[in-house]
């Protein structure tokens, strides 16, 4: 089993930044590949972002492209979310998710631990 929880959030006036964060413990957290998903009041769950196991790949939605960035520490077990220029639209909570797998994984079905998240709000 691998828990993961996810800290950081807050409320931020538009335009600025959130440094999310996801801490893992149990199973190897080096084997995982993580995203980050987000869901909206009346809205669906949608991706984020997402890193390889290694680092080396990351993806992001492109409504947050050259905004946030993911990013990974596998000795500390942690993966993080750097968010900047934030706009009201990224309201939302924020889940960390992991998946075994050795490339990036867009789909929330291929995950298979989550947080239970964490809030953001941005305001106009």
């Amino acid at each position: 089993q691998v828990q993961l929880v996810e800290s950081g959030g807050g409320l931020v006036q538009a335009g600025g930044s959130l440094r999310l964060s996801c801490k893992a413990s149990g199973r190897t957290f080096s084997s995982f590949a993580m995203g980050w998903f987000r869901q909206a009041p009346g809205k669906e769950r949608e991706f984020v972002a997402a890193i390889s196991w290694s680092g080396d790949s990351t993806r992001y939605r492109d409504s947050v492209k050259g905004r946030f960035t993911i990013s990974r520490d596998n000795d500390e077990n942690t993966v993080y979310l750097q968010m900047n220029s934030l706009k009201p639209e990224d309201t939302a909570v924020y889940f960390c998710a992991g998946g075994l797998s050795s490339g990036l994984l867009l789909l929330a079905k291929l995950y298979d631990y989550w947080g239970r998240g964490t809030q953001v709000t941005v305001s106009s």
